[in-house]
C-alpha cells in the first residue's frame, strides 16, 4: 500500500470549526477597532462561505497567526485510571476522549466556550465517556456510532441563542456515552468554590 502525497496545508478543506474560529478573530478585531463593520460584513461573508484553508487565510493575516488548522485537539484518554477535564478550561474547537478502562469525563458547566460549534470525536471503548453540559447547550449525536454501550442522552434537547453545539461523533464502544446536565452534587460544589 502506498502513502498518498501530502497535500499543501492551503488546499486542506475547511470544517465548520475552522471557519467558525476564523468568525470568531474577525468578531474580536471589530470590537476592538482594528477593522471597521463594513470590512467586518465583507470578511464576516467570505470567511462564512470559505471552503479551502487558502481562502480563509488572507482573511486573518493582517490580524495576527491564523486561528484555524493551527490548534491541536484536547485529547483525554482513560487508560486505567480515567481522565476528566473539569472546572475552568478554555474549549478548543476539537475534542478526542478514548474511554480505555478508566473512561473520560468532561465537564463543560464552567468552561470558557466562544465557537458556536465544537467537535467532539469519542471512541467509549470499555468504561465510557461522560459530557456534561450547561443548561441550554445541545449535543447533535446523529453521526454517532452506538456500538454495544449505546447512548444515553439526559438533556433537554433545547439550544440556548449564542450557545454552543457539540457535533459529538465516533463510537460509543463497550462502555457507551452518557451526555447529563451537572447534578445536585456538582451543583452544590461549583457554588461553593464560586463563593470562594
Amino acid at each position: 500500500m502506498t502513502a498518498e502525497p501530502s497535500r499543501p496545508a492551503g488546499r486542506m478543506r475547511a470544517s465548520d470549526a475552522d471557519r467558525e474560529a476564523v468568525v470568531e478573530q474577525l468578531r474580536e478585531a471589530a470590537a476592538e477597532g482594528r477593522i471597521d463593520l463594513c470590512e467586518l460584513d465583507e470578511r464576516l461573508g467570505q470567511a462564512l462561505t470559505a471552503k479551502t484553508h487558502a481562502e480563509l487565510a488572507p482573511l486573518t493575516e493582517d490580524l495576527g497567526p491564523a486561528v484555524f488548522g493551527s490548534e491541536e485537539p484536547l485529547t483525554l484518554k482513560g487508560g486505567i485510571h480515567g481522565a476528566q477535564r473539569t472546572g475552568r478550561w478554555k474549549v478548543p474547537p476539537r475534542v478526542v476522549a478514548y474511554g480505555g478502562m478508566g473512561g473520560v469525563r468532561l465537564d463543560f458547566t464552567q468552561a470558557e466556550c466562544r465557537l458556536r460549534e465544537v467537535e467532539v470525536e469519542v471512541d467509549a471503548q470499555m468504561a465510557g465517556v461522560v459530557l456534561v453540559l450547561p443548561a441550554g447547550w445541545k449535543a447533535d449525536t446523529d453521526a454517532l456510532d452506538l456500538g454495544f454501550g449505546g447512548l444515553k442522552d439526559k438533556t433537554s434537547g433545547e439550544r440556548l441563542p449564542g450557545t454552543p453545539v457539540l457535533r459529538v461523533t465516533g463510537s460509543c464502544g463497550a462502555g457507551g456515552v452518557v451526555i447529563r446536565h451537572a447534578n445536585l452534587r456538582e451543583r452544590r460544589k461549583q457554588r461553593k468554590e464560586s463563593s470562594r
